[in-house]
């Protein structure tokens, strides 16, 4: 007997399947994202990361141009098993040679190469308007400027985005999750909260007014506690986002690095699922702040995976979204895929009895139970899914070959 039928029985013989925990894991989506291979630059403005946001480290390799971006994504994919969707920023529109193209006069075909990328590996997009690092951001603030010049400006890029998110869904006969974020706000406090808060709220509307294929494009709001030059107020705070989501039909997005360090997202997933018919998460890891730190294989992954798992995995958009340039980068997307992968694995191998125990009050053997569990053999499980996809779970010697080889010339 090998080691995974071993596990298998050990599994069984507290009533989980581990094939069919299998199975999930394989045909479960997770949409990831293309700007951890340049360190959130993309193609358009090549400005320093702004909204808020931060890349730490300048380790070589970086991708500087498309076709250096979708090598590293199929270096990625290489060393990755299981079912995957390509997650893009308006920013990473390809333009012709000599063409410059403002963000509101985006338009499919500035994004054609990344939907034959795509077919040829049948990947779907999801799609996010580039509401930061540009020189239309005045002060700060995009759709809650109160100059109207800056406002429409913007209302037109997220337009034009619901659009271009409709041009992947039928090119590529996938839905196409659309996420709003925007990362306006002030560094000090504000004389008026409310007045930039209408202005989103009226420019919201006004993107949303837009005619599309809502059976082909899910538009997702998402918030945001705070960020560096935003630490005194933010406009698209939690409170704004949901009740603009819910309000408006719109999805909402969680990512758990937007809150405060001592709020944890697996709370909250539960909560949300009962006022909306579907959630968006972003999975990432926070270091005090959201500081985009690899996806790690720890506590609160594992528990919001426990959650999508417990209320519906059907009901979850999962996305990563992380970024390190203080490491090799095809190392860092590759870590925290496999590890966002592993958390959802183990959240599939737990047993139902627990909920019994907890509805029992027995919460001794609750307690006792949980932690018996996590010393389960969830790695002979792992190993075996990457085995049947064709992977290694040691992906450091191709990680190493690939930096010598292609990211050391660069």
């Amino acid at each position: 007997m090998n080691r995974f039928e071993s596990a298998k029985e050990i599994y069984a013989s507290i009533g989980v399947d581990a094939e069919k925990a299998l199975e999930t894991l394989k045909s479960t989506t997770i949409s990831v994202h293309c700007w951890q291979g340049d360190d959130v630059v993309g193609f358009d403005s090549r400005q320093a990361a702004s909204g808020g946001i931060q890349t730490t480290g300048n380790y070589p390799g970086r991708a500087t141009s498309p076709e250096e971006l979708m090598a590293d994504f199929d270096e990625v994919m290489k060393l990755c098993g299981g079912k995957f969707k390509l997650n893009l920023h308006a920013s990473y529109a390809i333009f012709e040679s000599g063409e410059e193209v403002g963000r509101n006069e985006l338009e499919p075909k500035h994004f054609a190469k990344w939907v034959e990328f795509a077919k040829k590996r049948s990947l779907g997009i999801d799609f996010n308007p580039t509401f930061f690092s540009h020189p239309m951001v005045v002060d700060g603030l995009t759709l809650s400027s109160p100059k109207k010049e800056v406002r429409d400006y913007w209302i037109e890029h997220g337009k034009r985005c619901l659009r271009i998110a409709e041009y992947f869904a039928d090119e590529l006969g996938q839905l196409c999750l659309i996420n709003y974020w925007m990362p306006d706000g002030l560094k000090d406090y504000p004389a008026d909260r409310k007045s930039p808060r209408q202005r989103m709220k009226e420019s919201l509307d006004e993107i949303f007014s837009t005619t599309y294929n809502k059976t082909k494009v899910i538009p997702t709001l998402e918030s945001k506690v705070f960020g560096i030059g935003v630490e005194a107020y933010t406009v698209g705070s939690a409170e704004f986002c949901l009740s603009y989501s819910m309000k408006n039909g719109i999805t909402p997005l969680v990512d758990n690095g937007h809150y405060h360090p001592t709020e944890m997202v697996s709370d909250k997933i539960s909560s949300l699922l009962l006022f909306s018919d579907k959630l968006a998460l972003h999975v990432t890891r926070p270091m005090r702040w959201d500081s985009d730190h690899v996806v790690s294989y720890d506590d609160e992954t594992r528990e919001m995976m426990k959650e999508c798992v417990r209320c519906g995995l059907d009901k979850v958009l999962i996305a990563t979204d992380y970024f390190d340039a203080s490491i090799n980068r095809i190392s860092a997307w590759v870590t925290g895929i496999h590890n966002v992968q592993k958390a959802l694995l183990y959240a599939l191998l737990e047993p139902t009895c627990l909920r019994d125990l907890q509805d029992n009050s027995d919460f001794t053997s609750l307690q006792a139970c949980q932690e018996l569990y996590k010393m389960m053999p969830i790695g002979d499980v792992w190993n075996e899914f990457l085995r049947r996809e064709g992977k290694k779970a040691n992906y450091l010697p191709e990680i190493k070959r690939y930096e010598n080889e292609v990211l050391s010339k660069r």
